[in-house]
């Protein structure tokens, strides 16, 4: 029976828990305390390499349930869900774009951040160029971009999802969510972030297969899908438009270069470059890998995490495009997927905030600090982002969920691809030097900025209204935007650095592609018990996958492009 899509009372809280619900939910806090708990016993938490990178010894099933974790926060869990609702199948391609970047990642990437010996991302860039001006615009640019969008929006979607669904009070739901996390944050480090993240893969993954079969066995199988969806029409409509209606090309991966929502060209070029910056130059992500055992685990994590990147299509986008007629059940084993989502999300930005201030700049502040005070610090900022995520409550009460969901994209695609420009230069062209990579990050951060603050100035209006908006907005799509700013940042670094004197060997050596120790391919480190031959075969079994995997998305995109 198709349900009334009216949006009426759509933040009213919903009805009473049913005992199993509670349970459900009950279970879910009981896990996620003792895995804490038992991961913080047994990490090393009394060292800086221990707390922040987990003593480099991870293995790679935890990191690869960890990579995936940390990206599925609530945030995206309901953007998903919700752009599956409002527009289709398109939004998958920014999970299964993340398969190329992720491999990019494990094999370009973190072997260059390994050998050269690094705790953060920003710490790369100085070894890299020299200098202490890049490093310290990367970490605040870094902090800034964790507490106001990634912090902002997973906490208005988890919050407000148990509100919707307990009746809680805003900030009670808050305020309880930011200290259960902090608590084994703050104790274990980083270990204990990947282990607790491993367990929330798994809880979002069980649920979300529960409710996805329930959810088609609503409709009568996948088959029903299209047919399901196109009927789905509001009860309020626009006269004369299409707005709130089924899209024509909701099936559809591959999308109009001019008309569409996600035109094909931005989601193939734009959004690469948004996802290397996420993926390949983001404390969050790069941490998870750092922390390895060796190589070969960093590649085997990227893998699975590619794996389960390819799920939310099944998961949780077309199980949105279903809930445009129909809203199944199960609500405590929902609260329970979203909590999962919203904690591993934030425990990871939590963990790598801290270590980005702690490593970047207070060691810079204070270069006399020992290990204990640098613990010390690690701990409190993530006391003080916690404060900062209350502080913040208000803003997200009085904000749109939508608007917010745009505001991430805009920020992200304003804001990152200078950063993807200077890392690739700086990784695959030995001739960049400091003064092309500060000044490229200068221009982009002037011409993103502009579109960033048109665009709050300008903000798009509502559906079926005409659009006043200047051209650079209304002409310009903003992965669009983010391939041109792309593209500028790297011309004005190549020009500048070719004007000005070449950077020294010891900032070359081990520190780009073309100048890597080729020994690091077997994927071994100094102290690895393990023989050549063994790392040689697993190398191998990690790149069978990897092809195997591109394959399955080649053939995923063909389907429904």
């Amino acid at each position: 029976m198709m349900a009334d899509n009216s949006t009426e009372d759509l933040h009213a809280p919903g009805s009473q828990l049913s005992v199993i619900d509670i349970v459900v939910i009950a279970v879910y806090f009981a896990l996620n305390v003792a895995v804490g708990i038992w991961s913080s016993c047994r990490a090393s938490r009394n060292t800086v390499s221990g707390y922040f990178l987990a003593g480099r010894d991870m293995t790679w099933w935890p990191i690869g349930a960890s990579l995936f974790a940390s990206s599925e926060g609530s945030g995206l869990f309901v953007g998903l869900a919700g752009s599956g609702a409002a527009g289709g199948l398109a939004v998958a391609g920014f999970e299964w774009n993340a398969t190329y970047v992720l491999l990019a990642l494990a094999w370009v990437f973190v072997p260059i951040y390994i050998s050269s010996e690094i705790v953060t991302l920003p710490e790369y860039i100085q070894k890299r160029f020299g200098g202490q001006r890049i490093r310290m615009y990367l970490s605040v640019l870094s902090l800034l971009l964790s507490v106001f969008t990634k912090i902002s929006i997973d906490l208005y979607a988890g919050a407000l999802f148990v509100h919707i669904c307990l009746g809680w009070n805003f900030y009670l739901s808050t305020v309880l969510t930011l200290f259960i996390t902090a608590l084994y944050t703050i104790a274990g480090g980083l270990a204990t972030v990947i282990y607790t993240d491993a367990l929330q893969t798994v809880i979002m993954v069980v649920g979300a297969v529960i409710l996805a079969i329930k959810a088609f066995d609503q409709i009568g199988g996948y088959g029903q899908l299209e047919a399901v969806y196109a009927r789905a029409i509001p009860s309020r409509t626009i006269a004369n438009t299409t707005c709130h209606l089924p899209r024509a090309d909701a099936m559809h991966m591959f999308r109009d270069p001019h008309t569409g929502d996600l035109p094909w060209t931005g989601m193939t070029f734009g959004l690469t470059i948004m996802a290397t910056w996420y993926w390949c130059t983001d404390q969050v992500i790069v941490q998870r890998s750092l922390s390895a055992r060796n190589l070969n685990h960093a590649k085997a994590g990227s893998i699975l995490a590619s794996y389960l990147k390819m799920l939310p299509m099944g998961l949780m986008i077309m199980p949105g495009m279903i809930s445009r007629a129909l809203f199944p059940g199960l609500r405590g084993l929902m609260i329970a997927v979203m909590m999962a989502a919203l904690m591993s999300s934030l425990t990871s930005i939590f963990n790598s905030s801290s270590t980005l201030f702690t490593m970047d700049i207070w060691r810079h502040l204070r270069s006399c600090a020992g290990e204990r005070e640098l613990l010390l610090v690690g701990r409190l900022v993530i006391v003080v982002l916690i404060g900062v995520s209350v502080a913040w409550i208000p803003i997200l009460q009085g904000s749109n969920g939508g608007q917010l969901f745009i505001y991430m994209q805009s920020v992200t695609s304003s804001l990152a691809p200078p950063v993807t420009a200077v890392f690739i230069l700086g990784i695959f062209w030995r001739r960049a030097n400091e003064q092309g990579a500060f000044w490229g990050l200068m221009a982009g951060l002037v011409v993103g900025a502009t579109r960033l603050v048109l665009e709050f100035l300008h903000p798009a209006p509502p559906c079926g209204d005409p659009d006043t908006r200047p051209a650079i907005l209304r002409s310009i799509h903003y992965l669009h935007f983010a391939i041109a700013l792309f593209v500028l940042t790297g011309a004005v670094v190549a020009a500048r650095s070719l004007l000005t004197a070449p950077p020294q060997q010891v900032q070359i050596e081990n520190l780009t592609w073309w100048t890597l120790a080729r020994d690091l391919s077997l994927g071994a480190k100094a102290g690895d018990s393990q023989t050549p031959q063994k790392h040689l075969f697993w190398a191998r079994v990690c790149g069978f996958n990897a092809v195997l995997l591109m394959c399955v998305n080649i053939f995923f995109y063909a389907y429904f492009a």
